[in-house]
């Protein structure tokens, strides 16, 4: 079998041999929330944003690659560093052709807000995955704001905008917990009239929230109302990006339930609005600290500190699901080597993610021996039972970069080599993922498909 790089260019498939455990010390990419939205405020703002730690994945790059189409001047990156000369909100220029946004959701949605204010029509795609994704959750609240956007059938990319409306702000309750759509009306109301205020129905990330008044922007947050008023601007600012906790719940799972595994990772981001997977992590019984905790940006970070222990299941606290949203492929994994059942619930957002990540990961863990019953918002995983196969085993990834993350992890505690199908959009949150993985301590390799 040939070995392959890590890139979204070309096919490939991870080989992860059974056993080991993870070490050391290591840090993770840049959290690509926080990257996507650098990109976006710091084209926005009045003068040069400096970024460092950049997530340099090819969502985030897809991004820079759009606001450049749009006239944006940047430097880099390179080695994690970004110059944007910010052309300010209304600085823009016409797109020659349409906006490409990749794989990624969050960059759609966000966009979809800010092209929305502007003057000029604009188109944004996807890749296959992206184009199957729901957008009609963004257009239709935008739409309520006074935003032309024409979507395919069934409220699917691309998105065609018309530029030249005139916006107003509205009061939406968001009908189920979304950052993203959050992200996306809050950032169209930088060009509406009047106020624009989002109301959730339980918590979600903040960073659009945090960014902004790091740009100089006033946001107000009342409890579970956030708003702003239209019409203000943006000045540039340094950033500098903390590792991604979605990122590092890969190795958060694998050292928690691997016997004599002591891993530190390093500046990750420790946002409250993001840190369920380690309030799940805990009630299973893993060992994490939380050390050296500072604010870097507006933004808490801290090193975690994870060591090998015996995992339980649980029934997955409800208030924690918008917290962990992302992580819940690893969180699977944890639950697989877990004594006991754990039983997820209220989490049907997983099933318009990258890849219906409910169905897909049941699928796998059923092809490793776990006992797996989905539900429509869930699922329950009776654990114990992963690694007792000798033989390879394979699973599919459904090309979801963070499924086959995860199943590389179930590796360490698999009885035979696990082979992980179609592996290449890894490279769109997690660069260099295998490399580092093999550092920490995982027997993997990236090879070519048969």
């Amino acid at each position: 079998m040939t070995a392959r790089p890590e890139t979204a260019q070309s096919p490939f498939d991870y080989l992860i041999e059974p056993g080991g455990r993870l070490s050391g010390r290591l840090r993770v990419p840049g959290d690509k929330s926080i990257s996507h939205r650098c990109v976006m405020l710091g084209a926005l703002a009045r003068g040069q944003t400096r970024v460092s730690g950049l997530l340099e994945g090819e969502d985030v790059l897809a991004t820079l690659a759009a606001f450049r189409a749009m006239g944006v001047e940047a430097a880099g990156p390179r080695d994690g560093s970004l110059l944007i000369r910010g052309a300010g909100l209304h600085g823009l220029r016409p797109p020659p052709a349409a906006l490409d946004m990749g794989n990624s959701g969050t960059a759609m949605r966000l966009m979809a807000g800010i092209l929305s204010g502007q003057a000029f029509d604009s188109v944004l795609t996807g890749d296959e995955s992206l184009s199957n994704r729901p957008m009609g959750r963004v257009a239709e609240p935008l739409a309520a704001m006074g935003a032309r956007i024409e979507t395919a059938a069934g409220g699917k990319p691309p998105l065609r905008i018309h530029g030249g409306q005139r916006l107003c702000g509205i009061d939406y309750r968001l009908p189920v917990p979304s950052a993203q759509v959050k992200s996306a009306l809050l950032l169209a109301g930088l060009y509406a009239g009047g106020v624009t205020c989002v109301r959730e129905p339980a918590p979600t990330r903040d960073h659009t929230e945090r960014m902004l008044r790091g740009f100089g922007y006033p946001v107000q947050t009342e409890g579970s109302i956030i708003s702003l008023r239209g019409g203000g601007a943006l000045t540039a600012c340094a950033i500098d990006v903390p590792a991604d906790i979605s990122s590092a719940a890969f190795f958060l799972v694998g050292a928690a339930m691997t016997p004599g595994s002591d891993l530190v990772l390093e500046h990750v981001g420790v946002n409250p609005t993001r840190i369920g997977v380690l309030n799940i992590l805990r009630a299973m019984g893993a060992a994490i600290e939380v050390v050296n905790e500072r604010m870097i940006g507006g933004e808490p970070v801290a090193d975690l500190r994870v060591t090998g222990s015996r995992l339980h299941g649980i029934d997955v606290p409800q208030d924690q699901v918008p917290l962990a949203i992302d992580e819940f492929p690893a969180l699977f994994i944890a639950a697989a080597s877990a004594e006991g059942r754990t039983r997820l619930a209220g989490a049907g957002e997983l099933r318009v993610k990258e890849s219906d990540r409910i169905s897909v990961m049941a699928k796998g863990l059923m092809r490793l021996g776990v006992d797996t019953h989905e539900t429509p918002d869930g699922i329950i995983i009776q654990g114990g039972k992963l690694g007792f196969s000798r033989e390879r085993m394979e699973v599919d990834s459904g090309g979801d970069h963070r499924v086959a993350m995860a199943f590389a992890m179930a590796a360490l505690r698999a009885g035979g080599p696990i082979r992980v199908r179609d592996c290449r959009n890894v490279a769109t949150s997690f660069p260099g993922f295998a490399a580092l993985a093999s550092r920490a301590g995982l027997a993997i390799r990236a090879i070519g498909p048969d």
